[in-house]
């Protein structure tokens, strides 16, 4: 296979990287690298975001509100992007139909980077009025339209191309991006907040993670581009079928699959935002605890949630990652009771909170660690590109796009057990969807 026959809907982008790329061949460890530095400079971005939506933007976009009402403003916008992920995967699957997959990549991550450093060079409130809320909302909605297309169909390859007892482990590889990126960004707003002045951090200090982001988008879009162009990663997705698909008829053909992947993974994703962003915007709003210091303990916590997803992989191959799954919302259940029962874990006790987020990040390394495979499952090989990303889109809305503005809420006007009832419902939600249908979910 010649570079110059590489993929009937390759653009002159992509023919040109097929060119340069031709000597290359792709080996298992490297798709394995290419999808979690991919995934973590994704979700560098998307807890960058979550943790200005804390600290930052209530006092400067929304400065003529309380801080409680300014953080559940800035808790709206952020769900914008999750409402935007499936419109972004309808046109950007589209753009790969028509131009290629390189094509289609390197749109997405600009835009993504691009929207993100273009917030750390909007002006606030008192500079632009009401418009640099309008503009902060666009830029949302543009970063979720970008992780709407950053699909790249590496981690589908990677599931496709595990051997029969070693799913689970290539399963929960894509899922470290998650730690990987969390970790970066607490860390380095923990280190603003610890070396500069309060007044030189709202500032300017908030604005440099905006501008580091822009810089892990581009080494990540070269590590994913020389993947994605070179000729044997185009045949092996020609192999398997990888290639976009018509979103109606994906829906009709397996609308009943994606419904189900996209309930499966609820009790994860529920508890996602519950011990990243929400816990931040509860601790700098109604205890005296250090912001920075709690972006620490986070930060331990997310290395403990790496251990956890890699011990899923483990886990998964021995006793199945159905059963594993079902287990993971279980335990998140009992997790749920227990925050009913002994609203502790937010009061004046740093000990409690510690626990309570410590204990949370190795459930959540427990079950995120499975929910790429769960949402993929059930789709056959011609459908699992397009189903795989609309399927995680819809995930994501219903499970974790308004749980910050929701745990939020209702735990400020009924108190903190109500968090406990929101987790609960995913838990059930995940554990109804198992039992629903045995069939179906056999083989997650």
């Amino acid at each position: 296979m010649s570079a110059d026959s590489a993929l009937p809907s390759s653009s002159s982008l992509e023919r040109d990287a097929h060119e340069a790329s031709s000597d290359h061949k792709v080996a298992p460890g490297e798709i394995a690298i290419g999808v979690v530095i991919g995934r973590a400079a994704e979700y560098f971005d998307f807890f960058v975001y979550g943790i200005a939506s804390v600290l930052i933007f209530p006092g400067v976009f929304f400065p003529f509100a309380d801080p409680l009402t300014g953080t559940l403003y800035a808790f709206a916008l952020f769900a914008l992007a999750f409402i935007a992920r499936p419109i972004g995967s309808v046109i950007f699957m589209e753009i790969d139909r028509r131009h290629g997959r390189a094509a289609k990549l390197t749109i997405a991550l600009f835009l993504l980077g691009g929207s993100t450093m273009a917030i750390g060079f909007l002006p606030n409130y008192h500079q632009l009025g009401a418009l640099s809320i309008w503009i902060l909302a666009a830029l949302r909605f543009g970063q979720g339209l970008a992780l709407g297309g950053a699909w790249d169909g590496l981690a589908s390859l990677l599931a496709l191309n595990a051997p029969e007892k070693q799913r689970g482990w290539y399963a929960m590889i894509p899922q470290l991006g998650a730690p990987v990126g969390f970790m970066l960004a607490s860390a380095l707003f923990a280190f603003f907040l610890g070396n500069v002045s309060n007044a030189d951090f709202l500032d300017w200090g908030w604005r440099y993670p905006f501008f580091v982001a822009f810089a892990i988008n581009v080494v990540a879009l070269f590590a994913r581009l020389r993947l994605v162009a070179t000729e044997e990663f185009s045949r092996m997705l020609q192999m398997q079928e990888l290639e976009p698909t018509p979103v109606l008829e994906l829906l009709r053909t397996h609308g009943r699959f994606v419904l189900i992947g996209a309930v499966v993974p609820l009790a994860s994703f529920a508890l996602f935002h519950l011990v990243t962003v929400f816990p931040i915007s509860w601790i700098h709003l109604f205890t005296g605890r250090s912001a920075g210091e709690f972006l620490l303990v986070q930060c331990s916590g997310a290395f403990l949630a790496a251990g956890t997803i890699v011990l899923s992989g483990v886990l998964a191959d021995r006793i199945g990652r159905r059963t594993l799954v079902g287990v993971a919302a279980g335990l998140i259940g009992l997790f749920a009771l227990a925050s009913i029962a002994a609203p502790i874990i937010f009061g004046d006790s740093e000990l409690g909170q510690t626990i309570y987020v410590l204990i949370g990040f190795g459930l959540l390394g427990l079950s995120y660690g499975q929910t790429s495979g769960s949402v993929t499952a059930n789709l056959g090989t011609r459908f699992r590109y397009t189903g795989a990303a609309l399927t995680s889109d819809l995930a994501w809305l219903i499970g974790a796009g308004f749980a910050p503005l929701m745990a939020l809420s209702v735990s400020s006007r009924f108190g903190l057990s109500w968090v406990g009832v929101y987790l609960l419902s995913g838990a059930v939600a995940t554990l109804c969807a198992l039992a629903f249908n045995r069939r179906e979910t056999a083989r997650l």
